[in-house]
């Protein structure tokens, strides 16, 4: 499955039709999104974007989009940008740490983008990995509702590692 993943991406981008063949392979291989919908919307190759609907399973004590699901859909479109942006086949991705600053309360769907141009992708990914065996780099996710309300910050830390120098087998 993940040889086929930058192909499936590409296609992805400029099709509805395989974002939707996309969004039902990783309902699969995330079982933890499937019942909450979280779901890719929108891929370029600099930006991804992820969305969560208003729905009961999202909802915390007091009708708003529970913390954690505006946490995950940061941490979706970071990862996915990655993802998407580095072969899977090459390079391992952790996320290490992951902060949310939390400014409204989502009343109705949300979507977060991530970007990372590809100057950023060079010199902070690529370059060094030519010398070293990890990287670490912070991406940040703005979280928005529908009504374009501000609702929350994301920052996730990733380690990437080239699959060569991992000590640790899957």
């Amino acid at each position: 499955m993940i040889q086929h993943l930058p192909k499936l991406i590409e296609r992805a981008r400029n099709s509805p039709r395989w974002l939707l063949v996309l969004n039902l392979l990783l309902s699969r291989v995330i079982p933890f999104n499937r019942p909450h919908g979280f779901r890719i919307v929108a891929i370029t190759e600099e930006m991804v974007r992820s969305a969560a609907t208003y729905r009961q399973i999202n909802r915390n004590h007091v009708r708003g989009i529970h913390a954690c699901a505006i946490a995950t859909v940061a941490e979706m479109s970071a990862g996915f940008l990655l993802l998407s942006r580095l072969d899977p086949q090459l390079y391992r991705l952790i996320m290490g740490r992951l902060e949310v600053d939390y400014h409204y309360q989502a009343k109705e769907g949300i979507v977060s983008e991530s970007f990372l141009p590809n100057q950023r992708l060079e010199n902070e990914i690529i370059g060094p990995l030519r010398e070293q065996d990890a990287v670490t780099i912070c991406m940040k996710s703005l979280v928005t509702d529908q009504s374009g309300n501000r609702i929350a910050e994301g920052r996730t830390t990733w380690q990437i590692k080239r699959w060569d120098r991992v000590r640790t087998k899957l």
